[in-house]
């Protein structure tokens, strides 16, 4: 995404940058330079990412068994309702 750089020295940061990391009205920022010489954008008070598949880990709770879900497989009669 590009951006320009106002007279000001200002930019602003894309909505789907924002929405990504947090950013609100008001919400500190850093910049970092990076080795490579890159700026890295930071929220140091952002809370930390987890995946969209980790956060719906153990939702489900205990599930079939292998032997159940075999059963089911195959059409047998495995004892459920």
């Amino acid at each position: 995404m590009t951006t320009s750089v106002t007279t000001k020295g200002q930019v602003t940061i894309p909505k789907s940058i924002r929405d990504l990391l947090g950013i609100k009205p008001g919400s500190a920022v850093d910049f970092v330079l990076d080795r490579d010489g890159r700026v890295v954008l930071e929220v140091p008070d952002a809370p930390p990412r987890v995946s969209r598949f980790e956060s719906l880990r153990g939702i489900l709770g205990p599930g079939m068994t292998t032997d159940e879900l075999m059963r089911l497989t195959r059409g047998e009669d495995w004892g459920g309702e």
